[in-house]
């Protein structure tokens, strides 16, 4: 065979090769994508309902909540103050949501708005929120999660 022969088949065949694995990456990044975004809806769905048991099974025992306000907690403190009702969040919306898969993480951001009583108080919020999650044991986790105040709006 000659060399340019035998060149065109290795090129077609690393062709087909690089194509295969290039979209095994790709459909295995949109199956994790969905299976997090399945368990953000989860975990929303969960601190409106104050469900202690869905909260633990899908956070971190290694969990770091943390608050706009800087109040940082752990995964009991987290589950106890949603599931007390201390922090009661009356709805919660969700959007312009993204989400980042490196490995065996997932980084989501998005937009919340909520109506909430805190210590039976009524407000309305609206945050930013970074929610890091971590494949622990074939099963995506809520490792950290960090919210933070928009800037004021200013008008001229």
């Amino acid at each position: 065979m000659s060399f340019n022969k035998l060149a065109k088949r290795l090129g077609a065949w690393t062709l087909f090769i690089s194509s295969v694995c290039c979209t095994t990456v790709t459909a295995a990044d949109t199956s994790d994508s969905q299976q997090v975004a399945q368990k953000v809806e989860a975990l929303r769905q969960a601190m409106i309902d104050g469900d202690s048991k869905v909260l633990r099974n899908l956070s971190a025992a290694q969990l770091s909540y943390g608050h706009s306000s800087g109040v940082m907690e752990d995964q009991e403190a987290f589950i106890e103050k949603i599931s007390s009702g201390k922090s009661d969040f009356v709805t919660m919306e969700l959007s312009n949501q993204s989400i980042r898969i490196s490995g065996d993480t997932a980084l989501v951001r998005h937009d919340l708005k909520a109506d909430i009583k805190d210590g039976g108080v009524p407000n309305t919020i609206h945050l930013g929120i970074l929610l890091v999650w971590q494949k622990q044991s074939g099963d995506w986790k809520l490792l950290a999660r960090q919210a933070f105040k928009y800037p004021p709006q200013t008008t001229l």
